[in-house]
Protein backbone atom coordinates (compact mmCIF):
# COMPACT_ATOMS: atom_id res chain seq x y z
CA UNK A 1 0.00 0.00 0.00
CA UNK A 2 1.19 3.43 -0.29
CA UNK A 3 -0.16 7.52 0.43
CA UNK A 4 -1.81 7.97 3.12
CA UNK A 5 -3.23 11.35 5.34
CA UNK A 6 -2.59 11.90 8.99
CA UNK A 7 -2.60 15.35 10.73
CA UNK A 8 -3.30 13.82 14.68
CA UNK A 9 0.13 14.40 16.15
CA UNK A 10 1.84 17.96 16.44
CA UNK A 11 4.96 16.77 14.28
CA UNK A 12 2.42 16.43 10.71
CA UNK A 13 5.12 17.03 8.15
CA UNK A 14 5.15 20.83 6.90
CA UNK A 15 2.52 21.50 9.14
CA UNK A 16 0.09 20.38 7.20
CA UNK A 17 -0.22 16.46 7.44
CA UNK A 18 2.12 13.30 6.47
CA UNK A 19 1.47 11.49 3.36
CA UNK A 20 4.04 9.06 2.06
CA UNK A 21 5.04 7.40 5.77
CA UNK A 22 4.19 9.47 9.11
CA UNK A 23 6.95 11.85 11.25
CA UNK A 24 6.39 9.71 14.32
CA UNK A 25 7.77 6.48 12.10
CA UNK A 26 4.24 4.44 11.03
CA UNK A 27 4.42 2.98 7.28
CA UNK A 28 1.28 4.25 4.83
CA UNK A 29 0.24 0.69 5.06
CA UNK A 30 -0.30 1.51 9.48
CA UNK A 31 -2.21 4.65 8.62
CA UNK A 32 -4.62 3.27 6.22
CA UNK A 33 -5.04 0.40 8.46
CA UNK A 34 -5.69 2.78 11.40
CA UNK A 35 -8.52 4.79 9.86
CA UNK A 36 -10.11 1.63 8.54
CA UNK A 37 -10.33 0.42 12.03
CA UNK A 38 -11.90 3.72 13.48
CA UNK A 39 -14.07 3.37 10.69
CA UNK A 40 -15.01 -0.10 12.16
CA UNK A 41 -15.41 1.59 15.19
CA UNK A 42 -17.85 3.85 14.20
CA UNK A 43 -20.14 0.80 12.87
CA UNK A 44 -19.93 -0.86 15.90
CA UNK A 45 -21.12 1.95 17.62
CA UNK A 46 -24.29 2.64 15.59
CA UNK A 47 -25.03 -0.78 16.13
CA UNK A 48 -24.07 -0.38 19.83
CA UNK A 49 -25.62 2.98 20.61
CA UNK A 50 -28.86 1.48 19.18
CA UNK A 51 -28.48 -1.52 21.74
CA UNK A 52 -27.79 0.76 24.70
CA UNK A 53 -31.19 2.32 24.01
CA UNK A 54 -32.39 -0.57 24.40
CA UNK A 55 -31.42 -1.59 27.55
CA UNK A 56 -28.89 -3.92 25.64
CA UNK A 57 -24.92 -2.78 26.61
CA UNK A 58 -21.73 -5.21 26.41
CA UNK A 59 -19.06 -4.82 28.10
CA UNK A 60 -16.56 -6.81 25.40
CA UNK A 61 -17.52 -4.09 22.81
CA UNK A 62 -16.75 -1.66 25.10
CA UNK A 63 -13.37 -2.59 26.18
CA UNK A 64 -13.07 -3.12 22.51
CA UNK A 65 -13.57 0.04 21.50
CA UNK A 66 -11.78 1.69 23.87
CA UNK A 67 -8.52 -0.52 23.56
CA UNK A 68 -8.91 0.26 19.85
CA UNK A 69 -9.12 3.95 20.08
CA UNK A 70 -5.88 3.55 21.95
CA UNK A 71 -3.94 1.51 19.67
CA UNK A 72 -4.51 4.44 17.37
CA UNK A 73 -2.88 7.14 19.28
CA UNK A 74 0.55 8.81 17.73
CA UNK A 75 3.60 6.42 18.63
CA UNK A 76 1.52 3.48 20.45
CA UNK A 77 1.45 0.88 17.59
CA UNK A 78 3.65 0.45 13.96
CA UNK A 79 2.11 -3.42 13.60
CA UNK A 80 -0.12 -3.55 10.49
CA UNK A 81 -0.98 -7.40 11.45
CA UNK A 82 -2.21 -5.86 14.90
CA UNK A 83 -4.65 -3.50 12.90
CA UNK A 84 -6.09 -5.87 10.59
CA UNK A 85 -6.92 -8.90 13.65
CA UNK A 86 -8.42 -5.70 15.18
CA UNK A 87 -10.47 -4.89 11.68
CA UNK A 88 -11.75 -8.88 11.69
CA UNK A 89 -12.38 -8.95 15.72
CA UNK A 90 -14.53 -5.78 15.35
CA UNK A 91 -16.46 -7.14 11.88
CA UNK A 92 -17.13 -9.96 13.69
CA UNK A 93 -18.51 -7.84 16.24
CA UNK A 94 -20.88 -5.84 14.67
CA UNK A 95 -21.79 -9.11 13.34
CA UNK A 96 -23.36 -10.21 16.21
CA UNK A 97 -24.63 -6.83 17.31
CA UNK A 98 -26.75 -7.24 14.16
CA UNK A 99 -28.36 -10.18 15.26
CA UNK A 100 -29.32 -9.10 18.03
CA UNK A 101 -31.03 -6.09 16.96
CA UNK A 102 -32.81 -8.51 14.20
CA UNK A 103 -33.64 -10.87 16.65
CA UNK A 104 -35.13 -7.68 18.70
CA UNK A 105 -37.20 -6.69 15.57
CA UNK A 106 -35.14 -3.63 15.10
CA UNK A 107 -33.30 -2.48 11.76
CA UNK A 108 -29.83 -0.37 11.89
CA UNK A 109 -29.08 0.87 8.71
CA UNK A 110 -25.12 1.91 8.06
CA UNK A 111 -25.59 5.44 7.93
CA UNK A 112 -25.50 5.03 4.54
CA UNK A 113 -22.91 3.35 3.79
CA UNK A 114 -21.71 0.65 1.60
CA UNK A 115 -21.73 -2.34 3.08
CA UNK A 116 -18.78 -3.25 1.04
CA UNK A 117 -16.11 -1.30 2.95
CA UNK A 118 -16.56 -3.53 5.73
CA UNK A 119 -14.69 -6.60 4.30
CA UNK A 120 -10.79 -5.80 2.79
CA UNK A 121 -9.48 -9.46 0.96
CA UNK A 122 -6.37 -7.65 -0.37
CA UNK A 123 -4.05 -4.33 0.11
CA UNK A 124 -5.18 -2.62 -3.24
CA UNK A 125 -8.91 -3.17 -1.38
CA UNK A 126 -8.06 -1.81 1.82
CA UNK A 127 -6.21 1.05 -0.29
CA UNK A 128 -9.07 2.31 -1.82
CA UNK A 129 -11.40 1.66 1.19
CA UNK A 130 -9.23 3.58 2.97
CA UNK A 131 -9.35 6.74 0.92
CA UNK A 132 -13.07 6.25 1.10
CA UNK A 133 -13.32 6.21 4.58
CA UNK A 134 -9.99 8.04 5.88
CA UNK A 135 -9.82 11.65 7.08
CA UNK A 136 -9.86 13.46 3.90
CA UNK A 137 -13.02 11.77 2.55
CA UNK A 138 -14.83 14.33 4.53
CA UNK A 139 -14.40 16.96 1.91
CA UNK A 140 -15.86 20.05 3.88
CA UNK A 141 -13.11 21.53 5.78
CA UNK A 142 -14.79 22.81 8.59
CA UNK A 143 -16.83 19.40 9.38
CA UNK A 144 -13.60 17.46 8.36
CA UNK A 145 -11.62 19.84 11.04
CA UNK A 146 -14.44 19.04 13.67
CA UNK A 147 -14.64 15.75 13.29
CA UNK A 148 -10.99 15.02 13.30
CA UNK A 149 -11.66 16.98 17.20
CA UNK A 150 -13.93 15.25 18.15
CA UNK A 151 -12.16 11.83 17.08
CA UNK A 152 -8.63 12.93 18.45
CA UNK A 153 -10.63 13.77 22.17
CA UNK A 154 -12.33 10.25 22.01
CA UNK A 155 -8.67 8.62 21.49
CA UNK A 156 -7.30 10.81 24.39
CA UNK A 157 -10.54 9.66 26.41
CA UNK A 158 -10.27 6.08 25.24
CA UNK A 159 -6.18 6.15 26.58
CA UNK A 160 -8.30 7.58 29.99
CA UNK A 161 -10.80 4.77 30.47
CA UNK A 162 -8.49 2.13 29.72
CA UNK A 163 -6.07 2.98 32.16
CA UNK A 164 -8.85 3.37 34.34
CA UNK A 165 -10.44 -0.29 33.45
CA UNK A 166 -7.76 -1.94 33.87
CA UNK A 167 -7.87 -1.16 37.97
CA UNK A 168 -11.44 -2.06 37.71
CA UNK A 169 -13.25 1.32 37.19
CA UNK A 170 -15.64 1.84 34.28
CA UNK A 171 -17.96 4.92 33.65
CA UNK A 172 -20.38 4.14 31.78
CA UNK A 173 -21.47 7.70 30.51
CA UNK A 174 -18.31 7.28 29.27
CA UNK A 175 -18.93 4.71 26.96
CA UNK A 176 -22.17 5.82 25.86
CA UNK A 177 -20.39 9.02 24.57
CA UNK A 178 -17.91 7.41 23.19
CA UNK A 179 -20.35 5.62 20.90
CA UNK A 180 -22.44 8.82 20.34
CA UNK A 181 -18.86 10.95 19.37
CA UNK A 182 -17.96 8.11 17.18
CA UNK A 183 -21.38 8.00 15.73
CA UNK A 184 -21.59 11.64 15.05
CA UNK A 185 -18.45 11.73 12.96
CA UNK A 186 -20.59 9.94 10.24
CA UNK A 187 -23.88 12.05 10.52
CA UNK A 188 -23.87 14.44 7.35
CA UNK A 189 -26.84 16.08 8.73
CA UNK A 190 -25.06 17.67 11.18
CA UNK A 191 -23.77 21.04 11.34
CA UNK A 192 -20.63 22.56 12.24
CA UNK A 193 -22.57 24.48 15.52
CA UNK A 194 -23.67 21.05 16.44
CA UNK A 195 -20.63 19.38 16.03
CA UNK A 196 -18.60 22.36 18.25
CA UNK A 197 -21.31 21.66 20.98
CA UNK A 198 -20.25 17.65 20.78
CA UNK A 199 -16.51 18.60 20.90
CA UNK A 200 -17.44 21.17 24.16
CA UNK A 201 -19.58 17.67 25.62
CA UNK A 202 -16.45 15.56 24.35
CA UNK A 203 -14.81 18.23 27.31
CA UNK A 204 -17.26 17.46 29.82
CA UNK A 205 -16.23 13.90 29.47
CA UNK A 206 -12.71 13.73 29.57
CA UNK A 207 -12.96 15.82 33.23
CA UNK A 208 -15.07 13.12 34.03
CA UNK A 209 -12.77 9.87 33.09
CA UNK A 210 -9.59 12.15 34.02
CA UNK A 211 -11.10 12.30 37.63
CA UNK A 212 -11.91 8.64 37.23
CA UNK A 213 -8.55 7.56 36.34
CA UNK A 214 -7.27 9.61 38.98
CA UNK A 215 -9.64 7.84 41.89
CA UNK A 216 -8.62 3.75 40.65
CA UNK A 217 -4.99 5.22 40.67
CA UNK A 218 -5.15 6.88 44.02
CA UNK A 219 -7.50 4.32 45.55
CA UNK A 220 -5.06 1.36 44.17
CA UNK A 221 -1.94 2.93 45.04
CA UNK A 222 -1.88 5.71 47.47
CA UNK A 223 -2.44 9.52 47.22
CA UNK A 224 1.25 10.70 45.35
CA UNK A 225 3.67 12.11 47.79
CA UNK A 226 6.52 14.83 47.54
CA UNK A 227 9.12 12.76 46.63
CA UNK A 228 12.95 13.29 45.68
CA UNK A 229 13.33 10.88 42.93
CA UNK A 230 17.24 9.59 42.31
CA UNK A 231 18.48 10.30 38.38
CA UNK A 232 21.88 8.05 38.65
CA UNK A 233 22.35 4.44 38.73
CA UNK A 234 22.79 1.36 40.80
CA UNK A 235 25.38 -1.38 41.35
CA UNK A 236 23.18 -4.06 39.64
CA UNK A 237 21.52 -4.64 36.09
CA UNK A 238 18.31 -3.26 35.37
CA UNK A 239 15.27 -2.99 33.58
CA UNK A 240 14.03 0.14 32.18
CA UNK A 241 9.92 0.54 32.25
CA UNK A 242 8.30 3.73 30.11
CA UNK A 243 5.07 4.60 29.13
CA UNK A 244 2.12 5.25 31.41
CA UNK A 245 0.35 2.08 32.96
CA UNK A 246 0.69 1.48 36.82
CA UNK A 247 -0.48 -1.79 36.83
CA UNK A 248 2.27 -2.84 34.81
CA UNK A 249 4.88 -0.86 36.79
CA UNK A 250 3.54 -3.06 39.89
CA UNK A 251 3.49 -6.56 38.38
CA UNK A 252 6.39 -5.98 37.41
CA UNK A 253 8.33 -4.36 40.47
CA UNK A 254 6.64 -7.87 42.34
CA UNK A 255 8.18 -10.28 39.97
CA UNK A 256 11.60 -8.46 40.21
CA UNK A 257 11.34 -8.18 44.19
CA UNK A 258 14.43 -10.49 45.56
CA UNK A 259 16.28 -11.26 41.90
CA UNK A 260 18.72 -9.12 41.51
CA UNK A 261 17.55 -6.96 39.14
CA UNK A 262 17.11 -3.16 39.84
CA UNK A 263 13.86 -1.23 38.02
CA UNK A 264 13.90 1.86 36.88
CA UNK A 265 11.37 4.48 35.24
CA UNK A 266 11.74 6.22 32.06
CA UNK A 267 9.35 9.07 30.88
CA UNK A 268 6.09 9.32 31.55
CA UNK A 269 6.36 6.65 34.20
CA UNK A 270 8.29 9.05 36.25
CA UNK A 271 5.48 9.80 38.58
CA UNK A 272 5.73 6.05 39.75
CA UNK A 273 7.97 6.80 42.23
CA UNK A 274 5.70 9.33 43.74
CA UNK A 275 2.81 6.19 44.64
CA UNK A 276 3.08 4.95 48.17
CA UNK A 277 2.40 1.57 47.14
CA UNK A 278 5.75 1.39 44.87
CA UNK A 279 8.10 2.92 47.79
CA UNK A 280 8.29 -0.35 49.93
CA UNK A 281 10.53 -2.32 46.72
CA UNK A 282 14.09 -1.59 47.62
CA UNK A 283 15.37 -2.10 43.96
CA UNK A 284 12.83 0.41 42.73
CA UNK A 285 15.88 2.36 42.01
CA UNK A 286 15.35 5.88 40.21
CA UNK A 287 14.38 7.23 36.62
CA UNK A 288 16.91 7.14 34.32
CA UNK A 289 16.86 9.27 30.71
CA UNK A 290 14.41 11.56 29.86
CA UNK A 291 11.85 12.35 27.61
CA UNK A 292 10.21 9.96 25.01
CA UNK A 293 12.05 11.12 22.52
CA UNK A 294 15.62 10.58 23.72
CA UNK A 295 14.72 6.88 23.87
CA UNK A 296 17.09 6.01 20.78
CA UNK A 297 20.22 7.31 22.82
CA UNK A 298 19.18 6.21 26.01
CA UNK A 299 18.01 2.89 25.93
CA UNK A 300 21.44 2.35 24.39
CA UNK A 301 23.20 3.13 27.24
CA UNK A 302 20.82 1.66 29.89
CA UNK A 303 22.30 -2.17 29.13
CA UNK A 304 19.36 -3.99 30.42
CA UNK A 305 16.02 -4.68 28.85
CA UNK A 306 13.26 -2.26 28.13
CA UNK A 307 9.43 -2.59 28.85
CA UNK A 308 6.50 -0.31 26.56
CA UNK A 309 3.62 -0.56 28.77
CA UNK A 310 1.75 2.05 26.25
CA UNK A 311 2.69 4.97 23.59
CA UNK A 312 5.73 6.82 23.35
CA UNK A 313 7.69 4.15 20.99
CA UNK A 314 10.29 5.55 18.79
CA UNK A 315 11.12 3.33 15.85
CA UNK A 316 14.40 1.59 17.82
CA UNK A 317 17.86 1.16 16.89
CA UNK A 318 19.19 -2.36 15.75
CA UNK A 319 21.47 -1.99 18.61
CA UNK A 320 18.81 -2.44 21.60
CA UNK A 321 15.78 -3.86 19.40
CA UNK A 322 16.75 -7.18 21.14
CA UNK A 323 16.10 -5.88 24.43
CA UNK A 324 13.13 -4.11 23.74
CA UNK A 325 9.71 -5.43 24.64
CA UNK A 326 5.84 -4.33 24.24
CA UNK A 327 2.70 -5.12 26.01
CA UNK A 328 -0.81 -3.89 26.08
CA UNK A 329 -2.13 -1.98 22.86
CA UNK A 330 1.47 -1.29 22.05
CA UNK A 331 3.74 -2.98 19.49
CA UNK A 332 6.63 -2.59 16.89
CA UNK A 333 7.82 -5.17 14.07
CA UNK A 334 10.48 -7.19 15.43
CA UNK A 335 9.98 -6.32 19.09
CA UNK A 336 9.20 -9.15 21.33
CA UNK A 337 5.43 -8.72 22.60
CA UNK A 338 4.32 -10.01 25.95
CA UNK A 339 0.54 -10.32 26.22
CA UNK A 340 -1.81 -10.80 29.25
CA UNK A 341 -3.08 -14.18 29.95
CA UNK A 342 -6.97 -14.48 30.56
CA UNK A 343 -7.14 -13.69 34.11
CA UNK A 344 -5.27 -10.35 32.88
CA UNK A 345 -1.72 -11.13 34.26
CA UNK A 346 1.75 -11.07 32.70
CA UNK A 347 4.49 -13.32 32.51
CA UNK A 348 7.95 -11.05 32.90
CA UNK A 349 9.90 -13.57 33.55
CA UNK A 350 11.72 -13.47 29.91
CA UNK A 351 12.56 -10.04 30.59
CA UNK A 352 14.05 -10.71 34.00
CA UNK A 353 16.09 -13.39 33.21
CA UNK A 354 17.50 -11.43 30.12
CA UNK A 355 18.44 -8.74 32.70
CA UNK A 356 20.09 -10.83 35.02
CA UNK A 357 22.93 -11.43 32.10
CA UNK A 358 23.24 -7.99 31.43
CA UNK A 359 25.82 -5.18 32.11
CA UNK A 360 24.52 -2.42 34.62
CA UNK A 361 23.01 0.89 32.97
CA UNK A 362 26.12 2.81 32.46
CA UNK A 363 25.12 6.26 34.52
CA UNK A 364 24.25 9.40 32.61
CA UNK A 365 23.61 12.13 35.44
CA UNK A 366 23.52 11.87 38.57
CA UNK A 367 21.65 13.81 41.60
CA UNK A 368 17.79 13.72 42.20
CA UNK A 369 14.45 15.75 40.85
CA UNK A 370 11.52 16.38 43.37
CA UNK A 371 7.77 15.71 42.24
CA UNK A 372 4.40 14.39 43.33
CA UNK A 373 2.45 17.57 44.09
CA UNK A 374 -0.29 15.91 42.76
CA UNK A 375 -3.83 17.44 44.30
CA UNK A 376 -3.92 15.65 48.03
CA UNK A 377 0.15 16.97 48.13
CA UNK A 378 -0.59 20.37 47.29
CA UNK A 379 -3.77 20.41 49.79
CA UNK A 380 -1.39 19.29 52.34
CA UNK A 381 0.45 22.23 52.12
CA UNK A 382 -2.28 24.33 50.87
CA UNK A 383 -2.06 27.05 54.09
CA UNK A 384 1.58 27.53 53.39
CA UNK A 385 0.55 28.31 49.12
CA UNK A 386 -2.20 30.83 50.00
CA UNK A 387 0.03 32.83 52.27
CA UNK A 388 2.85 33.05 49.66
CA UNK A 389 0.44 34.18 47.26
CA UNK A 390 -1.11 36.57 49.83
CA UNK A 391 2.09 38.11 50.65
CA UNK A 392 3.27 38.47 47.27
CA UNK A 393 5.83 36.17 47.39
CA UNK A 394 4.33 34.30 45.14
CA UNK A 395 2.54 36.49 42.19
CA UNK A 396 1.83 33.84 39.56
CA UNK A 397 1.57 30.46 38.63
CA UNK A 398 2.36 28.95 35.30
CA UNK A 399 0.64 26.12 33.82
CA UNK A 400 3.11 24.34 31.67
CA UNK A 401 2.03 20.92 31.46
CA UNK A 402 1.33 18.58 28.30
CA UNK A 403 3.84 17.21 26.08
CA UNK A 404 8.03 16.93 25.20
CA UNK A 405 9.25 16.14 21.40
CA UNK A 406 11.91 16.56 18.98
CA UNK A 407 11.11 19.70 17.80
CA UNK A 408 13.96 22.14 18.69
CA UNK A 409 11.23 24.58 18.63
CA UNK A 410 10.50 23.03 21.92
CA UNK A 411 13.57 24.73 23.25
CA UNK A 412 11.03 27.31 24.12
CA UNK A 413 9.70 26.10 26.81
CA UNK A 414 13.18 25.53 28.27
CA UNK A 415 14.02 29.28 27.80
CA UNK A 416 10.42 30.42 29.18
CA UNK A 417 10.86 28.65 32.21
CA UNK A 418 14.33 29.99 32.99
CA UNK A 419 13.66 33.65 32.51
CA UNK A 420 10.45 33.36 35.03
CA UNK A 421 10.82 35.70 37.66
CA UNK A 422 11.75 34.63 40.82
CA UNK A 423 8.16 35.02 42.50
CA UNK A 424 6.44 32.45 39.85
CA UNK A 425 6.00 28.89 40.33
CA UNK A 426 5.18 26.45 37.31
CA UNK A 427 2.44 23.48 37.57
CA UNK A 428 3.26 20.72 35.27
CA UNK A 429 2.29 17.21 34.61
CA UNK A 430 3.41 15.23 31.34
CA UNK A 431 6.30 15.20 29.57
CA UNK A 432 6.91 18.32 28.83
CA UNK A 433 8.49 18.24 32.54
CA UNK A 434 11.61 16.88 31.31
CA UNK A 435 11.95 20.50 29.33
CA UNK A 436 12.44 22.25 32.95
CA UNK A 437 12.32 19.90 36.03
CA UNK A 438 15.77 19.12 36.33
CA UNK A 439 16.66 23.28 36.06
CA UNK A 440 18.10 24.82 39.35
CA UNK A 441 15.48 27.53 39.43
CA UNK A 442 14.97 27.20 43.60
CA UNK A 443 12.17 27.65 45.79
CA UNK A 444 9.82 29.96 46.94
CA UNK A 445 9.93 29.55 51.36
CA UNK A 446 10.37 25.86 50.77
CA UNK A 447 7.52 26.02 47.92
CA UNK A 448 9.63 24.19 44.97
CA UNK A 449 9.47 26.68 41.75
CA UNK A 450 8.60 23.55 39.34
CA UNK A 451 5.35 21.55 41.41
CA UNK A 452 4.89 18.24 39.27
CA UNK A 453 2.09 16.06 39.69
CA UNK A 454 2.61 13.55 37.19
CA UNK A 455 1.92 11.88 34.00
CA UNK A 456 -0.36 13.73 31.64
CA UNK A 457 -2.66 11.02 33.18
CA UNK A 458 -2.32 13.43 36.43
CA UNK A 459 -3.87 16.54 34.26
CA UNK A 460 -7.00 15.92 36.47
CA UNK A 461 -4.82 17.33 39.11
CA UNK A 462 -4.04 20.74 37.90
CA UNK A 463 -7.81 21.07 37.36
CA UNK A 464 -8.53 20.27 41.20
CA UNK A 465 -5.63 22.56 42.62
CA UNK A 466 -6.87 25.56 40.30
CA UNK A 467 -10.61 25.01 41.30
CA UNK A 468 -9.58 24.53 44.94
CA UNK A 469 -7.45 28.01 44.94
CA UNK A 470 -10.90 29.66 43.08
CA UNK A 471 -12.87 28.31 46.04
CA UNK A 472 -10.15 29.38 48.89
CA UNK A 473 -9.67 32.78 47.18
CA UNK A 474 -13.78 33.31 46.71
CA UNK A 475 -13.46 33.86 42.77
CA UNK A 476 -16.22 33.73 40.66
CA UNK A 477 -14.10 32.80 37.51
CA UNK A 478 -11.76 30.28 37.25
CA UNK A 479 -10.28 33.19 35.00
CA UNK A 480 -9.32 35.36 37.61
CA UNK A 481 -7.20 33.54 39.48
CA UNK A 482 -3.26 34.62 39.14
CA UNK A 483 -2.99 31.40 36.59
CA UNK A 484 -1.66 31.68 33.08
CA UNK A 485 -1.28 28.91 30.80
CA UNK A 486 1.05 27.99 28.43
CA UNK A 487 1.46 24.24 27.32
CA UNK A 488 2.60 22.31 25.04
CA UNK A 489 1.27 19.64 22.99
CA UNK A 490 1.91 16.72 20.80
CA UNK A 491 -0.43 13.79 20.67
CA UNK A 492 -4.53 13.04 21.18
CA UNK A 493 -4.10 12.66 25.38
CA UNK A 494 -3.09 16.27 24.82
CA UNK A 495 -6.23 17.13 22.74
CA UNK A 496 -8.78 15.86 25.62
CA UNK A 497 -6.95 17.80 28.55
CA UNK A 498 -7.04 21.07 26.05
CA UNK A 499 -11.13 20.13 25.47
CA UNK A 500 -11.17 19.54 29.16
CA UNK A 501 -10.15 22.79 30.50
CA UNK A 502 -12.02 24.77 27.52
CA UNK A 503 -15.40 23.21 28.80
CA UNK A 504 -14.33 24.30 32.58
CA UNK A 505 -14.55 27.73 30.89
CA UNK A 506 -10.76 28.85 31.12
CA UNK A 507 -9.48 31.20 28.85
CA UNK A 508 -6.43 32.76 26.95
CA UNK A 509 -4.42 29.57 26.68
CA UNK A 510 -1.07 29.94 24.50
CA UNK A 511 -0.40 26.66 22.63
CA UNK A 512 2.39 25.27 21.09
CA UNK A 513 5.00 25.00 19.61
CA UNK A 514 2.61 24.95 16.41
CA UNK A 515 -1.46 25.10 16.47
CA UNK A 516 -2.90 21.92 15.24
CA UNK A 517 -2.91 21.32 11.57
CA UNK A 518 -6.26 19.77 12.04
CA UNK A 519 -7.96 22.58 13.04
CA UNK A 520 -9.43 24.52 10.09
CA UNK A 521 -9.02 28.64 9.95
CA UNK A 522 -12.43 29.19 10.51
CA UNK A 523 -12.47 25.99 13.22
CA UNK A 524 -9.36 27.97 14.54
CA UNK A 525 -10.40 31.08 14.29
CA UNK A 526 -13.66 30.20 16.55
CA UNK A 527 -11.59 28.81 19.33
CA UNK A 528 -8.99 32.01 19.55
CA UNK A 529 -12.79 34.48 19.73
CA UNK A 530 -14.60 32.17 22.33
CA UNK A 531 -11.54 31.05 24.31
CA UNK A 532 -8.68 33.59 23.24
CA UNK A 533 -6.57 30.35 22.70
CA UNK A 534 -2.99 31.60 20.73
CA UNK A 535 0.00 30.00 19.43
CA UNK A 536 3.55 31.05 20.85
CA UNK A 537 5.84 33.49 19.48
CA UNK A 538 9.28 34.00 21.38
CA UNK A 539 9.85 33.93 24.65
CA UNK A 540 10.19 37.36 25.44
CA UNK A 541 6.89 38.83 24.00
CA UNK A 542 4.75 36.15 25.34
CA UNK A 543 6.92 36.72 28.64
CA UNK A 544 5.64 40.09 28.64
CA UNK A 545 1.83 39.24 27.97
CA UNK A 546 1.53 37.40 30.54
CA UNK A 547 3.27 39.14 33.06
CA UNK A 548 0.92 42.41 32.05
CA UNK A 549 -2.19 39.54 32.10
CA UNK A 550 -2.48 39.19 35.51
Amino acid sequence: MSNMFCFQCQEAAKGSGCTIQGVCGKTSDVANLQDLLIYTLKGISIFARRGRELGMTDSTTEKFIIESMFATITNANFMPEAFIARIEEGLILRGQWSGKLQAAGVEVPYAGHDAALWTADTDEALQVKAETVGVLSTENEDIRSLRELLTYGLKGMAAYMEHAAVLGYYDEGAHAFMEKGLVATLDDTLTADELTALVMECGKLGVDVMALLDRANTTTYGNPEITKVNIGVGRNPGILISGHDLKDMEALLKQTDGTGVDVYTHSEMLPAHYYPAFKKYSHFVGNYGNAWWKQAEEFESFNGPILMTTNCIVPPKESYIGRLYTTGNTGFPGVQHISADANGAKDFSAIIEQAKGCAVPEEIETGEIVGGFAHAAVMNVADQVVEAVQTGAIKQFFVMAGCDGRMKSRNYYTDFAAELPGDTVILTAGCAKYKYNKLALGDIGGIPRVLDAGQCNDSYSLVVIALKLKEVFGLEDINDLPISYNIAWYEQKAVIVLLALLYLGVKDIHLGPTLPAFLSPNVAKVLVDTFGISGITTVQEDMEKFIAAV
